[in-house]
């Protein structure tokens, strides 16, 4: 147990004050690199300590499951005692554990499972061919976003309403209803109804409400700029007229609009939550010259509740700004300075390439792989992701709930049974006729002897295979059930059949699978709770929805909107050019724009010592060359922070064969440049990749429109 001292040690005066302030509702807007989660803690730690309050009563809502193990590590280290009462999670995990508790109260079964994306993708794919939908016209992708926004508003499907006559809205609103029907036949739910459910079970049974309104004396809640509407409406059935709102935020942060995200509830708490608000606006960070930029920038926002970084730490070299000739020549030039970062004892982590549009990464990679640099793309699959973990999850979902149909699906056939599409139609059309699961559909029909007889065996073997092992499990372990389904699904000789490294990768997936259920299971024992494998079923879900880790000594390139929360010694931002950066939808819509200078803000903040930023004279993006403009938010920085660069070392250039790789150097006497537009009277217009020889042995790599990258000698490419 700390003192009081302890828990203010090295808090500044703005930090101390959010910490030690009299309980009551509290708005601390906290900017980029300012030390919130500190706070955050230290808040808890000083509401136990001095305040009397538990920490069983106190609810800590984070955006991603390593911003809360991040909390409960620090809160433990802090206060040196368990946090076992302690509610502390996403949105969605705190939702789903309400949800388990009160499954009854809020219509679930005991056992439902929660779908990700790509099984709710799988279901909606399934009711379009069931109601003979055009999937071109409806695509499955655009009714998969608006049933989840529906949910995000707090939207039933009886109670959206649309003019009669527009048919495809209709439709929408009725596939949104079979939706809900068939979800709750299958006894899943998705991501989105994790949130709604539970703001329903709270909203309509006020003695559950006020027993939680009793149990939560302080809700504390992290990145509030990024909540949505049914998240805010959640929230605010959990507080009464005794509980305390904690809020942190940056408005000046909120870049998720996109998807959900509500500005406005950052401006809107104010007014339904009254009380002290607290700006923490010293950046630990950045220096000094990054953090004016990225202040001026953001200044051009006017719907802002203000505040502006500064460090006490160096002022630190200009913002480096390089002007490319194209996409080409600006990777050479970020790839080039990335080298000599390195060479000036910078590890490859330290670094990070951050650009607007993943399909700008295309030209950087091949930069990079040019110089053998190694590099990683943050959002790459990630474990819970991969084809083989979701395989052996659902024979784990199969086997312990028959009606999930999404499950059923994903394995009928894996490994191969011999099951055709036509038997598969077959048993989804009985399903559909009769109101019945797949695997009810599948035991009928075969009862009948309505299926064809090699069909019929295999199926039969499948249903007798599930069935045995659901008898097996029952007095297991969630380890050892999962271990037991494992062994029996067939996975593992399936991948060891064809023993290379891909597959050999993926039998190590499926071994690591076990290590991640024992470590669930063993978590949750020290805590007193015995966990079932429908619950690390869950979290798997779970996992795979939220955080991402960077990993090895690589540089990391990754979209502005995946760098936030994260910092980097050096950084480039890429690709600062208007209808780019802003984007060309954001021109004529002010509330779009003020959010790409926010993500521009983001950005910049990223970099803690070399920010380099760049943009081309012309780019080719999206199979089209145009010329394009500086961004609007290169011109809102002070010339002051900025100092522009050119490129003045020789490029170094690696191209592959079957010998190890040479260095190509361009000579810098050669009239020829990397980037340059040439022509050949036989492969046409192209741009120059790599120079080498001299004279009359100069050739030029070139890559052409039509046919691809070739060498060429220097005597027959004219200039365009």
């Amino acid at each position: 147990m700390h003192s009081n001292t302890d828990l203010l040690y090295n808090l500044n005066p703005e930090q101390q004050a959010a910490v030690s302030a009299a309980p009551e509702h509290m708005l601390i807007l906290a900017g980029a690199g300012s030390g919130k989660t500190r706070v955050l803690v230290h808040r808890m730690a000083w509401l136990a300590q001095n305040e009397g309050i538990g920490l069983h009563h106190m609810l800590a809502v984070t955006f991603t499951n390593k911003a809360a193990r991040e909390i409960k590590h620090r809160i433990e280290t802090l206060l040196n005692v368990p946090t076992h009462g302690l509610w502390l999670g996403t949105f969605h995990g705190i939702a789903h554990r309400l949800l388990r508790m009160h499954y009854q109260e809020a219509g679930l079964s005991q056992n439902f499972q929660v779908l990700d994306s790509d099984d709710q993708s799988r279901l909606i794919k399934r009711m379009l061919k069931d109601q003979n939908l055009d999937d071109k016209y409806y695509a499955p992708d655009k009714i998969q976003n608006f049933i989840n926004q529906q949910k995000e508003q707090g939207l039933r499907s009886h109670q959206l309403k649309f003019n009669s006559h527009d048919l495809y809205r209709r439709t929408l609103q009725e596939m949104y209803a079979l939706y809900e029907h068939l979800c709750k036949k299958n006894e899943v739910i998705d991501f989105a109804e994790l949130l709604l459910a539970s703001f329903e079970l709270i909203q309509n049974n006020e003695p559950l409400k006020t027993q939680y309104q009793e149990r939560f004396q302080h809700i504390l809640v992290d990145e509030f700029q990024d909540t949505n509407t049914i998240q805010y409406a959640w929230l605010k059935q959990l507080i009464g007229p005794k509980n305390k709102l904690l809020v942190v935020g940056d408005d000046d942060q909120s870049i998720y609009g996109w998807r959900g995200a509500k500005i406005e509830n950052i401006h809107k708490v104010q007014k339904d939550f009254p009380g002290l608000m607290i700006r923490l606006e010293q950046n630990y960070r950045s220096t000094q010259t990054i953090l004016n930029a990225a202040n001026s920038v953001i200044a051009n926002n006017e719907s802002r509740l203000g505040k502006s970084l500064w460090s006490e730490g160096e002022q630190g070299i200009p913002i480096q700004l390089y002007q490319a000739f194209n996409e080409i020549d600006e990777a050479n030039f970020v790839v080039a300075k990335i080298q000599d970062l390195i060479e000036n004892n910078y590890k490859a982590d330290e670094i990070a390439i951050l650009y607007r549009a993943n399909a700008q990464s295309r030209v950087l990679e091949e930069a990079l792989l040019q110089r053998q640099i190694p590099y990683r793309v943050y959002g790459g699959l990630r474990f819970f992701d991969r084809a083989e973990i979701k395989n052996a999850l659902a024979y784990a979902r199969l086997t312990i709930n028959q009606s999930d149909d999404m499950a059923f699906e994903r394995v009928i056939n894996f490994p191969a049974r011999g099951i055709g599409e036509k038997t598969l139609g077959f048993i989804r059309d009985e399903a559909k006729q009769n109101n019945r699961s797949l695997w009810q559909s599948l035991s009928i029909l075969n009862q009948e002897q309505q299926l064809p007889t090699r069909a019929a065996l295999s199926l039969a073997q499948f249903q007798a295979l599930i069935a045995s092992l659901r008898e097996e499990i029952s007095e297991l372990t969630a380890p050892h059930q999962l271990e037991k389904i494992l062994n029996a699904s067939g996975l593992i000789p399936y991948y060891q059949a064809e023993p290379d490294e891909k597959n050999q990768g993926r039998v190590d997936n499926l071994r690591e699978l076990l290590n991640a259920i024992d470590e669930f299971y063993q978590n949750q024992e020290k805590q007193g709770h015995t966990p079932s494998l429908s619950e690390f079923l869950t979290h798997a879900t779970l996992e795979s929805s939220t955080d991402q880790t960077l990993e090895g000594n690589a540089v990391q390139l990754m979209t502005l909107h995946s760098a936030k929360g994260l910092e980097f010694p050096a950084v480039f931002l890429v690709g600062l050019e208007e209808e780019l950066f802003p984007g060309r939808a954001c021109q004529e819509d002010p509330i779009r724009l003020e959010e790409e200078r926010r993500l521009c803000y983001v950005g910049m903040t990223r970099a803690m010592k070399v920010l380099y930023l760049s943009h081309a004279e012309q780019r080719r993006l999206y199979g089209e060359t145009k010329p394009h403009t500086p961004s609007r938010f290169l011109v809102e920085i002070p010339k002051s922070c900025i100092e522009s660069v050119r490129q003045t070392t020789p490029i170094k250039r690696f191209r592959f064969t079957e010998t190890p790789a040479k260095p190509i150097f361009q000579q810098s006497s050669s009239p020829w440049k990397l980037g340059m537009n040439v022509r050949h009277t036989k492969f046409g217009e192209g741009i120059v990749l790599a120079v080498e020889g001299e004279k009359d042995q100069l050739r030029l790599q070139i890559k052409f429109r039509e046919c691809g990258s070739k060498w060429i000698l220097a005597d027959f490419i004219q200039a365009s």
